[in-house]
């Protein structure tokens, strides 16, 4: 069955509560699945995942530097990832204020992994991105958006 890391950063917990949120649907869904704040997780085992879901705050327009780490300690694994699914999720402070360019961040990097990314009609297009903390709307968005990633990494597992 296929794995999913679900990683992280979070300064002021927002992006850490839209990944519980992620992980609870995953369970749900009886969906092997593992939650990693990004100091955590084990670059060196990227390799034994199926699927990636990475959240950042915006910072700037921008990814933080620690996923930023991520990605560049990720280039270990260059051409080792191609054909893995991948998505994203932010929190910011305002609308405008650059959520949709930090998610464009983390999908890019995906791209360039060769990594399969799966935009939405029913969310946000890029990725899920509370204003803030996750409210009602983005908790359901995010819900979507791990049933849309399980259904589409199960297809890509056949």
């Amino acid at each position: 069955m296929p794995k999913t890391a679900i990683i992280y950063d979070s300064v002021g917990n927002n992006v850490k509560r839209m990944a519980e949120i992620l992980l609870s649907e995953f369970q749900r869904q009886n969906t092997p699945c593992e939650l990693f704040f990004v100091e955590q997780f084990p670059v060196e085992r990227m390799t034994e995942y199926d699927g990636f879901v990475i959240g950042t705050p915006n910072y700037f327009g921008g990814m933080t530097s620690k996923i930023k780490k991520l990605v560049d300690d990720s280039v270990k694994h260059y051409k080792k990832l191609d054909g893995k699914l991948g998505a994203a999720f932010c929190s910011t402070g305002i609308i405008g204020g650059g959520g949709e360019t930090a998610i464009m961040d983390v999908i890019k990097a995906m791209l360039i992994h060769g990594m399969v990314v799966q935009g939405s009609p029913e969310t946000g297009h890029y990725g899920v991105l509370a204003i803030g903390k996750p409210d009602a709307r983005a908790e359901k968005e995010l819900k979507i958006m791990a049933q849309r990633f399980i259904a589409l990494l199960n297809r890509l597992a056949r």
